[in-house]
């Protein structure tokens, strides 16, 4: 079993956490490990399993933990999570490593547990941090034990467990995911890391800049230890001014995530602006340029989904019937960069960007669809044709719906010169780029051919209900 010397308080007797370590142990070990949450209402994020009502966090506080397995990416609280159970629960606790464990300390463990259970009645959690690095032989060992109730299982892994872990041992347990914590919520964890005087940099005088916090929170992508180890690395590696303060800025930020910042304000002018450029170059079709732009929000963490909706938009507005492929594609890079995320998003996206900044463009529809609007909007709306209304209902013979249409299709050419306004209008000008053209030529037929029909059709008769049959 490995010690677990980082509790910040001794757990009750008889709990079977390790002790707490000296204080000296304590202080030397990193930042991010000094700083894990002893209690939930410490925890920050993770909100849809530990928010107030939520499963995972009342059964917690319930003391009322079945096996569960725990996945998501590094440092977004999964061994957090273990530690916060050790202390709150009133079972006995163990500990085991997918990486330093082997067969001979599973079955140690299983067996004191058992003996425990057949003589105190106490049950055994038992915690094993990265799981999926046991290969099936050896979780197979686990699976009587959590079949019959003698320890419940916690595993942590960075795994989807439906792949990584055995199907007998996900079947019986709860599965929670866990995702990259927000910047705001690393921000969150980064501030009070800096007041916290005994466990983290409360106790040095220091002064650290906005700009280092949000660029610390931003490049570490979701992990709360990559932020607390830089903002470590970045306070005890900067020396003091002439006054003892230790002022720490976006050059010391940088330097200790290794990371350059980039100027870029993910609310703020610089946020709008960047897109603006992009989008812009995309419809000028300066496929470089468009690249450049899409790299800088890439690097800068902006949110891919962000992007996607906005070539989605161009892709109607500004490609529209030129190329209507572009829709369809962009409408997949989307789909594809919510589903992978950074860093394997940028290849859709930037197939997309490149589709639509070298298709033909056309912003025919954007024009053709304002017009229509513009004319419903100014008030002056027209009645449905007769013949045009529905006839799927008793009576509607009888008021003279549908009377004289004509089924398209059983015409040459699928097309029938008919009445589909009472007073015609023109919204719709394809242009000649592209597929459009084709789409030009067929249009410009057509009117021709309705155009025609009008001229010589016969004054249409008033638009008056008819007299209601005489009652029997």
């Amino acid at each position: 079993m490995l010690p677990d010397d980082l509790f910040a308080s001794t757990p009750p007797a008889g709990n079977g956490a390790a002790p707490e370590a000296g204080g000296h142990a304590i202080r030397s070990a990193p930042l991010a490990a000094r700083m894990r949450p002893r209690v939930l209402a410490e925890f920050v994020g993770q909100s849809h399993i530990l928010a107030a009502g939520q499963l995972l966090r009342r059964a917690i506080e319930a003391d009322r933990i079945q096996s569960l397995i725990l996945f998501g990416p590094p440092g977004t609280g999964k061994t957090t999570l273990a530690q916060i159970i050790a202390r709150q629960t009133h079972n006995h606790f163990e500990r085991l490593s997918g990486v330093e464990s082997n067969v001979a300390d599973m079955r140690r463990v299983l067996a004191s547990a058992g003996n425990r259970l057949a003589n105190t009645g106490q049950t055994t959690i038992l915690f094993i941090d990265e799981i999926h690095r046991f290969n099936r032989a050896q979780q197979d060992v686990l699976l009587p034990d959590v079949e019959n109730g003698i320890v419940r299982l916690i595993g942590a892994t960075t795994h989807n467990p439906f792949f990584f872990v055995n199907s007998p041992l996900v079947s019986r347990s709860q599965i929670f995911e866990l995702h990259p914590l927000s910047d705001a919520e690393l921000q969150q964890i980064l501030e009070a890391a800096l007041h916290e005087p005994d466990r983290g940099l409360g106790h040095l005088k220091l002064a650290v800049e906005e700009t280092a916090l949000r660029h610390l929170a931003r490049v570490a992508d979701g992990d709360a230890r990559k932020a607390l180890n830089a903002l470590e690395i970045a306070a005890l590696t900067t020396p003091p001014g002439g006054d003892g303060v230790i002022r720490v800025g976006l050059r010391e930020a940088e330097q200790s995530i290794q990371r350059k910042a980039i100027v870029y304000d993910g609310e703020g002018d610089a946020h709008y602006d960047t897109i603006s450029a992009f989008i812009k170059a995309v419809r000028g079709s300066d496929a470089d340029a468009a690249l450049y732009w899409l790299a800088k929000m890439i690097e800068a963490g902006e949110d891919p989904r962000f992007i996607t909706r906005r070539l989605l938009i161009l892709a109607a507005e500004d490609v529209g019937l030129a190329d209507p492929m572009a829709l369809v594609l962009t409408q997949a890079a989307h789909q594809a960069a919510e589903y992978v995320g950074w860093p394997e998003a940028r290849l859709p996206v930037a197939e997309a960007t490149l589709y639509l900044a070298t298709a033909h463009k056309s912003n025919s529809a954007c024009l053709a669809i304002d017009a229509a609007l513009a004319d419903v909007r100014s008030g002056r709306t027209q009645p449905v044709p007769r013949h045009l209304r529905d006839t799927h209902y008793a009576g509607a013979r009888r008021l003279g719906h549908g009377e004289g249409y004509q089924y398209a299709h059983d015409h040459p050419g699928h097309f029938v010169a008919q009445k589909y306004l009472e007073e015609p209008r023109r919204y719709y000008e394809p242009t000649e780029q592209g597929t459009e053209k084709k789409i030009k030529d067929r249009v410009d037929r057509w009117r021709a051919l309705m155009a025609a029909a009008r001229a010589a059709a016969p004054p249409p008769a008033p638009l008056e209900p008819p007299q209601a049959p005489p009652v029997p």
